[in-house]
């Protein structure tokens, strides 16, 4: 499984960027979003940012990547991960519903 991490920007340059994401730090290839600046959050798939994503976007995403990795580790509550989804029905993307 291959799975994109948020990454903030520290250092920009041309066609690259310094990221940071828990203390380790990468160097990004940039050409696939443009010119990023310091504190810019980008998703990162194998050396290359593929997204620019807002704040909230990373924390989600984050928050996800821990989930996945209490799962993994075998903890009980995995609930707790996703508050904002418990007690509540899914609702599907615009795109995914019929009646087009």
């Amino acid at each position: 499984m291959c799975i994109g991490l948020p990454m903030r920007v520290v250092e920009a340059a041309s066609g690259s960027a310094l990221c940071e994401r828990r203390g380790e730090r990468m160097r990004l290839d940039t050409l696939l979003v443009g010119d990023v600046a310091p504190g810019d959050w980008l998703l990162a798939f194998q050396g290359s940012a593929v997204r620019v994503l807002s704040p909230e976007e990373a924390a989600a995403t984050d928050a996800a990547l821990d989930a996945l990795e209490a799962v993994l580790a075998g903890a009980g509550d995995v609930a707790s991960h996703f508050a904002d989804l418990v007690d509540r029905e899914p609702v599907l993307p615009a795109h995914l519903r019929g009646g087009h």
